[in-house]
């Protein structure tokens, strides 16, 4: 039976997570064959599932063996630092030096496993009681980058979210900690994208060519202290180190951020950048229509602890 979970896929795409034991030849097969129906009649492979749907599977037993769902976040601990949450969705702070989602087999530390955990000690999800349908993160920062990170808690949520980051309607704003004093105090950025791979790095070039992407960041410097500049960022589009290979490009990369040049050191192994808002658009959001117009800000983390820092330093420079 479809639930709301699991309503809105295509058959095929419902029955590879429901099924992971079932090749996908043979499912194809199995949906011509007509051995896969949908409330008694042929599909199609491309059919959307409704709430409230019937598969039947003629297929043999071996494809339905259970003990195949992933229960491993459950060895991750439920270290969650959550801002808000409500039956949709779920707004978090990620610290720097922790993985968005794992990148490697087994157990490794990350947000969605945290974030899956959570939701278990608080009986909002089951994996085996759901059959598609697994809460996630609806986008990434970088590992060593910290900040406000969204969750959706139902498939219909996570999908607005995906809409939402997919065509920049949430409103993302970065403060970063900068190298010497930026040349103008606010300023557009568009570049044009290549990553390298193999060595995880970003290259920014002026110019188009075969394989490089249109990127756009828009910037404003917040204050000014002895050896850097605050700088709040604007992400227009979002592409990985997007923001630090951008303001290295400008000449001013972030502190502590090596891999583009950041060469004073703020006592951290880490670059000083944080996500530190994000603003829901007015307008029709569907399921996520409370949030319409809601601002989040973080008001916690190591950069920000920085700034004021710097900020009380300037103050007792000038007998304040």
């Amino acid at each position: 039976m479809i639930s709301e979970n699991d309503s809105g896929q295509r058959v095929d795409r419902f029955l590879t997570k429901a099924l992971p034991l079932l090749p996908k030849s043979l499912l194809y097969k199995y949906i011509r064959n007509k051995k896969i129906k949908v409330n008694g009649h042929r599909c199609e492979i491309a059919q959307r599932l409704q709430n409230g749907d019937r598969i039947q599977c003629y297929i043999k037993e071996e494809f339905f063996a259970q003990g195949r769902k992933d229960t491993t976040f459950l060895q991750i601990h439920a270290a969650l630092q959550t801002l808000y949450e409500d039956a949709q969705i779920l707004i978090a702070f990620k610290p720097a030096g922790i993985l968005s989602q794992k990148d490697q087999s087994g157990i490794q530390d990350n947000m969605n496993d945290r974030l899956l955990h959570h939701l278990y000690d608080q009986h909002e999800y089951d994996p085996l009681q759901e059959q598609s349908f697994v809460p996630a993160f609806a986008h990434r920062l970088d590992r060593n980058t910290e900040g406000l990170m969204i969750a959706g808690k139902s498939a219909q949520a996570l999908r607005s979210l995906y809409t939402l980051f997919q065509t920049h309607a949430l409103d993302k704003r970065y403060l970063a900690l900068v190298q010497g004093h930026m040349d103008q105090t606010q300023g557009d950025i568009r570049l044009y994208y290549q990553k390298d791979h193999q060595r995880n790095h970003t290259h920014l070039y002026e110019a188009y060519a075969e394989g490089r992407t249109l990127v756009h960041s828009a910037y404003q410097v917040k204050e000014r202290f002895v050896h850097c500049d605050l700088v709040e960022v604007i992400l227009h589009t979002g592409k990985s180190h997007q923001i630090r290979a951008s303001l290295a490009y400008l000449g001013h990369p972030l502190l502590g951020d090596r891999k583009y040049q950041g060469i004073d050191s703020w006592q951290k192994p880490h670059q000083a950048l944080c996500a530190y808002q994000l603003q829901f658009p007015q307008g029709d959001l569907g399921c996520l229509q409370h949030l319409a117009g809601k601002c989040f800000t973080l008001t916690q983390g190591e950069v920000l602890a920085y700034i004021e820092k710097l900020q009380m330093q300037e103050r007792q420079d000038k007998g304040i």
